[in-house]
């Protein structure tokens, strides 16, 4: 674990990004989608804040992207547990996206550069 947290170089990605629920994809295209979950109420997805504008569709707050640019595997164990301790104990929320690669996490767009200190820190 503690090779994985000094390899975590976060990369905080340039923009504004939202989180909107819709009935379907239709209308969006493949490519405008950071990330999709399909629930029971519709499909989540993470876009860029100027597609849901374009969109007229409503998100609940305006998030930072940063990617942990570590390889970390898809078993590995408390890595997460670890990053949303450290950002919870300096008072910010996260929504993390596990991908194949790298772990995705999303901040309020107001505490990107805390949360960017926070991991660098962890890291250190």
């Amino acid at each position: 674990m503690s090779v994985l947290l000094k390899t975590l170089k976060p990369t905080l990605h340039k923009g504004d990004y939202v989180f909107c629920v819709i009935p379907t994809l239709q209308g969006i295209a493949f490519t405008e989608i950071i990330a999709s979950f399909q629930e029971a109420e519709g499909v989540t997805v993470i876009i860029p804040k100027e597609l849901a504008d374009r969109l007229k569709l409503p998100y609940p707050f305006i998030a930072a992207w940063i990617t942990l640019t570590v390889h970390s595997s898809l078993e590995a164990v408390g890595l997460t547990a670890a990053f949303s301790q450290a950002l919870s104990q300096a008072g910010i929320s996260c929504n993390v996206m596990a991908a194949y690669y790298h772990d995705h996490i999303f901040v309020n767009q107001s505490d990107a550069q805390r949360a960017m200190a926070v991991l660098e820190k962890l890291s250190a």
